[in-house]
């Protein structure tokens, strides 16, 4: 799961499935975490034309089939389980090739069929992760990111 992670965050470009504009999800918060990284980072949302930071307006687009370079992009899921697959399954058919399941965005099916479809496919708590709620972004992000060999600077939300 290490090296996944790894991999992961060595995409050029990152998608948060999920996005919100609630300050208290968690689809905020991980996307807020992708800016404050300033890694490239596209919400998708298909009920809002924009998510607003402190600090910048993103417009969202309504699927990872309709982002302008999935191939390119890496996707975090904050969605709830039956929303996750459906969305992995256009993800894969859109060309996407690593692909992170936040806690509590899927079922252990799913996790297994993400493994089996996608070059690169966190989640679970297969070793490595530092939280307890196993492999999330918001507590592994940033040694995934060094793994990579990604700097990254912090910048205002």
């Amino acid at each position: 799961m290490e090296v996944a992670a790894k991999r992961f965050f060595a995409s050029p470009n990152f998608a948060v499935v999920g996005a919100s504009q609630d300050k208290s999800k968690f689809g905020y918060k991980v996307f807020a975490w992708y800016h404050a990284h300033a890694l490239p980072v596209t919400p998708i949302n298909p009920s809002r034309p924009s998510i607003s930071l402190p600090s910048k307006t993103y417009s969202t687009v309504p699927s990872p089939s309709s982002m302008p370079d999935p191939r390119s992009t890496a996707l975090s899921f904050l969605t709830p389980p039956p929303v996750t697959r459906k969305a992995l399954e256009e993800a894969r058919a859109a060309g996407i090739s690593s692909v992170w399941l936040q806690p509590g965005s899927y079922e252990d099916r799913d996790l297994q069929w993400a493994r089996e479809n996608f070059e690169n496919a966190v989640g679970g708590f297969e070793g490595g992760t530092v939280g307890g709620e196993g492999w999330c972004v918001l507590v592994d992000g940033e040694n995934c990111l060094r793994a990579a060999g990604r700097s990254f600077q912090r910048q205002k939300l």
